[in-house]
């Protein structure tokens, strides 16, 4: 079943742009439960919304999936963006990277 549309999502061409990256940077483990682009999608309504985590719509996928992706994906990594920040860049949301920045600032202090 399809979820609905958010002001947030973007498009699937615009996903298919990042979704290379972010599927390199999973472990081998068991297959998928939830399509990457509905938890990227997620995390655009998280990051605009600046609500918790446990607040996301029930339409995403379970909260704690896409917490676990985003800890995953916006790990500093030395000297260099974080998988998040890149792939927020690349799919052409600054503003989304701003709040992202925001949040770990705020997280570090």
């Amino acid at each position: 079943m399809a979820r609905p549309e958010f002001a947030t999502d973007i498009s699937r061409e615009e996903f298919d742009t990042v979704r290379g990256m972010l599927e390199a940077a999973r472990r081998k483990t068991r297959p998928r439960k939830h399509d990457l682009y509905d938890v990227f999608n997620a995390m655009l309504y998280f990051l605009d919304s600046g609500s918790a985590w446990r607040s996301l719509p029930k339409d995403f996928p379970p909260w704690r999936t896409v917490h676990e992706y985003f800890t995953q994906w916006s790990m500093a990594r030395a000297g260099e963006q974080s998988l998040l920040e890149q792939a927020l860049e690349k799919a052409g949301r600054p503003e989304a990277v701003a709040r992202l920045k925001q949040l770990l600032e705020r997280k570090a202090a």
